[in-house]
């Protein structure tokens, strides 16, 4: 299977969180985070259609003036989606600036920001033509899917971390292969037909369905079933989570194993080492141990440490043996058989 998306920690794991996925084939990429965006280059930034920001602390957010300040005058809308008090927090990045040259710009650039709370979930735009004045919020009522579009879904769970922290969950729904040598053999080019095929499929269309392909000079139609059936390898799609700045307690991990549970995939925080997990629990954060542990109890097929506390940039190897351990023994004890 080739994936869709390949999913990467835009920094070392001591220095600011933040997890890019571009997607193959697209001019389109995810951001989770919005820290220290310097690593990443201006052509990836402007792929991004969509940031989820776990909270507002500034090693999570401080990204965003640069991010506005390579958007502004190009014709977008960026979505981004954080927690309780995230619309006022934009607001007051965005009131830092004057905006009386906007009129100058000739495409508009919106910001469209959903904030998610436990009862509801507050959009407002923010259009740059405005002078980046809110707009009036529309809101519905709390759900934990954020994003749904036919490929794919993001969901998020709500973390304490002395503040309210999102996590998410970005779910692929299958994922569709398509051999190239079968397309070739059919006479057909590679081309943006490929697109409304996978799209088509996506959208769950009747296989009776007919697509029209152009093969040369000629003018083709073919039934969606017929095509899947010669050139497309279905198989299922990928699962990624992201989880960071949650502090251990059982709810949160019961609620981290719930929104990680069989990801191909899990970004989770180790700030400290088990030895100082008094420590870890007075700053809200997981120990190596921990975040090992919830991978273990979420099934996860593999998982990534970071957001290391700067302290241990000599201790490193000792975070994956820490946490391989005890995702191992978190297995182990799943399927141990119980003794009379």
């Amino acid at each position: 299977m080739r994936p869709s998306f390949h999913p990467r920690l835009i920094n070392a794991p001591v220095e600011d969180p933040g997890l890019f996925i571009p997607f193959l084939f697209q001019k389109r990429a995810f951001l989770f985070d919005l820290g220290d965006l310097s690593s990443l280059s201006s052509r990836d930034l402007l792929k991004i259609s969509h940031v989820f920001v776990t909270h507002a602390h500034m090693d999570h957010f401080i990204g965003f003036d640069r991010l506005l300040r390579l958007f502004l005058g190009r014709s977008k809308t960026l979505n981004l989606f954080g927690p309780k008090g995230f619309l006022r927090h934009v607001k007051g990045k965005l009131s830092g600036y004057s905006w009386d040259l906007v009129k100058n710009y000739e495409n508009p650039l919106v910001l469209k920001v959903t904030e998610v709370t436990e009862a509801h979930l507050v959009t407002r735009e923010f259009a740059c033509r405005d002078g980046f004045l809110p707009g009036k919020p529309r809101s519905r009522p709390f759900s934990e899917t954020l994003l749904e579009e036919p490929p794919l879904t993001v969901s998020t769970s709500i973390f304490d971390h002395s503040i309210p922290c999102l996590g998410f969950s970005m779910k692929e729904r299958f994922h569709v292969n398509v051999k190239k040598d079968a397309v070739r053999a059919m006479g057909l080019d590679i081309g943006p037909w490929l697109r409304e095929f996978k799209e088509s499929l996506f959208a769950s269309k009747e296989p009776s369905t007919f697509l029209t392909i152009q093969r040369g000079q000629k003018t083709l139609r073919i039934r969606l079933g017929d095509l899947a059936d010669q050139i497309a390898m279905i198989t299922p799609g990928q699962k990624i989570t992201y989880i960071t700045d949650i502090g251990f307690s059982l709810l949160n991990e019961a609620k981290a194993v719930t929104l990680a549970m069989d990801s191909d995939h899990l970004f989770i925080e180790a700030s400290f080492l088990e030895k100082e997990k008094c420590i870890a629990f007075q700053k809200h954060h997981l120990t190596a141990s921990q975040a090992g542990t919830i991978a273990g109890k979420a099934r996860v097929k593999q998982f990534t440490l970071f957001h290391f506390s700067p302290r241990y940039t000599e201790e490193i190897h000792d975070f994956e043996k820490e946490a391989k351990k005890a995702y191992q023994d978190s297995l182990a004890s799943r399927t141990r058989i119980p003794q009379d």
